[in-house]
């Protein structure tokens, strides 16, 4: 047999074990297996994603947040649309009229955003706070609007005027256009950040609306966790500098109070983010710095360097798997194990043939996500090739196998997120009797394992759980010691029922090789029947989309000697 080998395009395969040509496919220890589609979960997202997270509540509940370039949503878990949560405005007035007129200076909106109403004491009659209603057309001045209760709908009239104070969720500024939210965890607060708002808090058993993280720390562009410390880095007032809250306390930002400090670090280049654990990691341009709390000393944490001359070149690509950490620099992927060096892992495998394909423009596209429910980790970008404001492929490593591939996939934003588990009561909201029920119950997810997902290029966000994707893979090159060979066929290893085989011919290394026309595998005898007179030639399987199959492991090629000439 003749094994497709490991995904190694920075290398000749000639008469090796790597393989050149794998797409679509996720590796096996016995070779390869297929690389499922993407399937809907969510409504659209208003937007174009700049951002997501979701967040694990005390009491086992799901909360799934997203951001645009002005707005933060959180995820409806019974009908799974999306819901404003940005921080709140005070309007100054709600009309009591046909329609209701709200009047909100400078308010930003365009037809069709969605809004949502509190107040300090009652809104006026037509109006429920907490509801989503949807700003129209019709009236929409920059100091007014009026709302329907459904996207394109007919406007609201109020038949009181209402008392206290009414809100409504706002817009903020823009984060930039080669820049993402960023989001963490603290206790049973989230916490969002773009580098022009100041940074956002939602308390997960209260809040229905992010408000500003109090104490005042300092805007900021990334934000991680170490230990039990907020850490905010990329900071508005001094791109070399991280600073951390008090311990345990998200609201102390006063260096000296509770351990509360920062640290500007003059070499090194500007801070692109921390990776937090129990320790954290810190990205510079042309650095790499490990920081390690030290209870009771006044200098709060040990911070070492750990690379010279070698920092982070995309701020999105770093990777927190587990205990490890892998990330891209210049000089191509890498890994820090716990409490060791970075390694790289791309070299003279996958390196130079991404790098050369990355649209170096669009690095806030180029995002990294772990899979939790494998040892893999998934690195989205965008290549020369791509549309814009959307990553066209995705980078694979399985840390485990110690293996590479690549996918061919479309989207905004990638990460590792749990779909919310279903109770009786959220039944309800799906179907009026059991027996209409078009999935089983047992589709239904219980549990709060995470899995890899995305929103996709229409912002709707979705799981890799479709049919399998066109699967492409194809063995090192052969020939018997540059003689010519005849290649008579081959007989593909693999459960795939359907598939299409060919090989490819040159007479010189020096040569380009050509594809010669595909053949559709015998369903009588299992082999791909060709005839090919060359010197080299490599043997390529072509899986159709939709295919159900479970393994590849390689071919058994069947070539005989044609001779010297």
């Amino acid at each position: 047999m003749l094994p497709y080998g490991e995904f190694r395009p920075d290398v000749s395969d000639y008469m090796g074990s790597a393989s050149r040509n794998i797409l679509n496919v996720l590796p096996r220890g016995d070779g390869y297996g297929p690389f499922p589609d993407f399937t809907v979960f969510s409504a659209a997202l208003p937007a174009d994603c700049r951002g997501a997270f979701y967040a694990l509540k005390s009491d086992g509940t799901i909360v799934t947040f997203a951001g645009t370039a002005d707005r933060l949503y959180r995820l409806n878990n019974t009908d799974q649309t999306w819901v404003p949560v940005s921080k709140v405005a005070a309007v100054t007035s709600i009309s009591n009229a046909s329609p209701a007129v709200v009047s909100y200076t400078a308010h930003g909106f365009a037809a069709g955003d969605p809004v949502v109403f509190s107040t300090s004491g009652a809104l006026p009659a037509g109006l429920t706070a907490g509801t989503v209603y949807y700003v129209i057309s019709a009236g929409l001045t920059a100091d007014a609007f009026s709302v329907s209760a459904t996207a394109g709908g007919s406007a609201i009239n109020t038949t009181d005027a209402g008392s206290g104070t009414h809100s409504v969720t706002a817009k903020y500024s823009s984060v930039s256009s080669t820049s993402q939210w960023q989001f963490a965890q603290f206790n049973n607060y989230v916490i969002a950040v773009q580098g022009n708002v100041a940074p956002q808090v939602y308390d997960l058993s209260s809040s229905s609306a992010f408000a500003n993280l109090g104490g005042s720390p300092p805007q900021a562009s990334y934000i991680s966790v170490v230990g039990r410390f907020l850490v905010l880095s990329g900071l508005t007032s001094n791109p070399y500098r991280i600073q951390w809250s008090g311990l345990n306390a998200t609201t102390t930002w006063t260096s000296g109070t509770n351990s509360s400090d920062y640290q500007d670090l003059p070499d090194g280049g500007i801070v692109r983010g921390v990776a937090g654990g129990e320790y954290g990691t810190i990205f510079q341009d042309r650095a790499i710095r490990r920081m390690i709390y030290v209870p009771g000393s006044p200098l709060i944490f040990q911070i070492e360097r750990i690379a010279e001359d070698d920092g982070l070149y995309a701020p999105y690509s770093i990777i927190r798997a587990g205990d490890k950490i892998f990330y891209h620099s210049a000089k191509g992927f890498h890994v820090i194990e716990p409490g060791g060096l970075p390694r790289q892992i791309g070299r003279e495998r996958v390196d130079r043939t991404f790098f050369t394909d990355l649209d170096k423009a669009s690095l806030h596209l180029f995002m990294g996500a772990a899979d939790p429910r494998s040892s893999r980790v998934y690195w989205a970008y965008k290549s020369g090739s791509g549309l814009v404001d959307l990553y066209d492929k995705i980078i694979g490593y399985d840390y485990a196998l110690d293996r590479w591939f690549w996918v061919n996939m479309s989207g905004q934003y990638l990460l590792s997120i749990s779909q919310t588990g279903l109770t009786l009561e959220n039944l309800d909201a799906i179907s009026a009797s059991l027996d209409a029920l078009t999935s089983s119950l047992d589709s239904y997810a219980t549990s709060v394992t995470p899995e890899i997902s995305q929103f996709s290029a229409t912002n709707i966000l979705g799981f890799f759980r479709g049919t399998n994707l066109e699967a492409t893979m194809e063995s090192a090159e052969a020939g018997i010691e540059g003689q010519r060979i005849f290649v008579r066929g081959f007989r593909p290893i693999t459960d795939a029922g359907t598939l299409y085989g060919s090989c490819s011919t040159r007479e010189t290394q020096q040569a380009s090789a050509v594809s010669e026309d595909e053949v559709l595998i015998s369903s009588r005898t299992g082999r791909v029947d060709l005839r090919a007179s060359t010197r080299y030639s490599r043997m390529k399987v072509r899986v159709p989309a939709a295919t159900t199959w479970t393994f590849s492991a390689g071919v058994e090629p069947d070539f005989v000697s044609d001779g010297a000439q």
